[in-house]
């Protein structure tokens, strides 16, 4: 009979709340455990649906997840930082501009921010299938552990929410799930990552932001919400507004490549990281993502077949016939960002590039 017996690992003791009178957004919380049922999937499409279109981002809660088991995988998550020197890092660094994925680490001071300062944040990155790749020695016995945190974001929390987005469009609910098979070739991950404190020359010259504002390129993140905040998104009223941290919760955005599939309905919101707040700007900020992507062989065109778009009209990033597979748009993102240079876009503080034959806005 196996043992029961988790290895040991040393607790991660994160930051307390700020306390600081912050201008947060506001989210709605989607209740997923309502999903069990026929009556309940009825009404939270319709709260996804709101949400989608109103912030491109809410919180999820009752995911299935105890506190524990939130604070056991935050543990696990500091591990890749705390417990691994840096020569081991470099063995397990990825080569994220020459094979466009971000398996492995992605070394501090990396990406380019601004004015000639570089990034002070690492990340390391497990694709679902975590035999995929080697994995630093400290790591190794909780591979389970991590394989089993991904499979239940993939189907205790990505699915519910993919089956809620295909019926808020009228498609049947699992449209959206088959093409996003966690046993397909695909990028889907999990990333730990992790923010430093920088000099006060560094916080100068980039006005604060640790990371200009983006959209990402998959379909759906998932981020399991922290105390240190930092994450701020644009409302529609061209806004910033921070996002509140709340105990045991989910932070979910769209992406992308749901913008691609949903002809524009559903679209990625811009979001960034900036210096925290004085009560917490000496911590370091920890975070835990599930990165989604389609499988990698889907074309990124409209789901025409929704009634819903039918009726809204569908606004295309390009015609169909040049839209990018799902991999060509992950690898060309993985690849330039960061490191490619940018142009000056039309409007004051965006920055821009063409990736595929497609516009793609950073937001400085």
């Amino acid at each position: 009979m196996p043992s029961l017996t988790l290895p040991c690992v040393p607790h991660y003791v994160a930051a307390p709340p700020s306390k600081e009178p912050l201008e947060y957004a506001d989210l709605a919380i989607i209740d997923i455990s309502k999903a069990d049922t026929e009556e309940g999937r009825a009404a939270l499409a319709i709260e996804v649906r709101e949400a989608l279109l109103d912030h491109g981002f809410f919180y999820v809660v009752n995911h299935g997840y105890s506190q524990d088991q939130t604070d056991r995988i935050f543990d696990i998550a500091d591990l890749p930082f705390s417990a691994v020197s840096d020569s081991e890092k470099q063995i397990y660094a990825g080569t994220m501009k020459q094979s466009g994925s971000y398996q492995g680490y992605k070394l501090r001071q990396y990406w380019h921010i601004g004015a000639g300062i570089r990034d002070q944040l690492e990340h390391y990155n497990i694709n679902r299938d975590v035999t995929k790749r080697g994995h630093p020695e400290t790591l190794r016995p909780l591979l389970p552990e991590i394989e089993e945190f991904s499979k239940h974001n993939h189907f205790n929390v990505l699915n519910p929410i993919l089956r809620l987005i295909a019926r808020s469009l009228e498609l049947p609910e699992d449209t959206l799930v088959n093409i996003h098979d966690y046993d397909a070739v695909g990028e889907t991950y999990v990333r730990f990552m992790k923010y430093y404190p920088r000099t006060e020359e560094e916080e100068t010259k980039t006005k604060n932001v640790w990371l200009k504002g983006h959209t990402d390129f998959g379909s759906i993140t998932i981020l399991w919400s922290q105390p240190v905040a930092g994450l701020q998104i644009m409302t529609p009223g061209g806004k910033w507004r921070w996002v509140r941290h709340i105990e045991n919760a989910l932070v979910v955005n769209a992406g992308d490549a749901l913008d691609f599939l949903t002809g524009g309905y559903y679209k990625g919101t811009i979001h960034r990281v900036v210096k925290p707040p004085e009560d917490q700007e000496n911590y370091p900020r920890l975070g835990v993502f599930y990165f989604v992507m389609p499988n990698d062989d889907v074309k990124l065109v409209p789901m025409a077949d929704s009634p819903v778009l039918q009726r809204v009209g569908i606004q295309r990033r390009c015609v169909d016939s040049e839209a990018p597979m799902m991999e060509q748009w992950r690898k060309a993102r993985t690849s330039a960002y960061g490191q490619s240079e940018l142009e000056n876009g039309k409007d004051k503080g965006v920055e821009q590039e063409v990736l595929n034959g497609v516009l793609v806005k950073h937001y400085n």
